[in-house]
């Protein structure tokens, strides 16, 4: 399903919840790195580190890994674009909701892999690098499904009016599932730049470790970036 103006602004320009997600933890977690660097004594920084990533673990979506550290979660929305006949399983839950929007998950992995490139160092001081670096992953394994061809970029799964009023497990959740796209008749010039963000700087925090996914997000966002037809009209 494709989205006209009026469903992007309501469901993801201008939605208050995705905003919190991505804005407050994303500062959170940049004032955990500074302070790292500061070797200050007051406070176990290294710990609060650990449970802000553990966040992102709690709001994974799709299948989970055997490693999942937050061991109340379970597998949940296996089945996302299934009745659009595209796979959109994985990728990040929005806040306290079920719904995945692509703007604030494509700018929360932009922050994430930006503070993994300014901090490295002091990330794997704390014993985190590793949990940091499949935070990131997570997120940008779900935006190159998300981008099924050159020109379509599924942007939500979900929709927000009816899961806002339904409290339940996303591993029990029966909420629409919809899932809507940009594209050449349907632009969205902010979803598509944020997740090409997101994928360009991702592809520099593994070029040293993971050179084959490096170029593959440098490839999926040097296409996204490149298709201004459908970014821009």
């Amino acid at each position: 399903m494709t989205m006209n103006k009026r469903q992007q602004h309501q469901y993801y320009g201008a939605a208050p919840k995705p905003t919190r997600f991505a804005k407050h933890w994303c500062l959170l977690l940049i004032s955990i790195f500074l302070s790292l660097n500061t070797r200050t004594l007051a406070f176990d920084y290294g710990d609060a580190l650990r449970k802000s990533l553990l966040y992102f673990e709690a709001q994974r979506s799709g299948r989970l890994p055997y490693n999942q550290r937050v061991t109340w979660r379970h597998h949940s929305g296996l089945t996302d674009g299934l009745e659009q006949g595209v796979d959109l399983v994985g990728g990040y839950y929005d806040a306290g909701d079920h719904v995945k929007f692509g703007l604030p998950m494509a700018f929360t992995v932009t922050m994430l892999s930006w503070n993994v490139i300014e901090f490295q160092h002091q990330i794997a001081v704390a014993g985190e690098l590793e949990h940091a670096l499949e935070a990131i992953k997570w997120g940008t394994d779900y935006f190159i499904k998300a981008h099924t061809s050159p020109n379509v970029l599924w942007a939500e799964v979900g929709d927000g009016d009816t899961d806002h009023y339904c409290w339940q497990r996303p591993e029990d959740m029966t909420t629409s599932r919809q899932a809507y796209k940009i594209d050449e008749n349907n632009p969205g010039s902010d979803l598509a730049g944020e997740t090409t963000a997101a994928m360009a700087a991702a592809s520099i925090v593994f070029k040293g470790t993971n050179p084959h996914y490096s170029h593959l997000l440098l490839h999926h966002a040097q296409q996204v970036n490149s298709k201004t037809n459908f970014i821009i009209r």
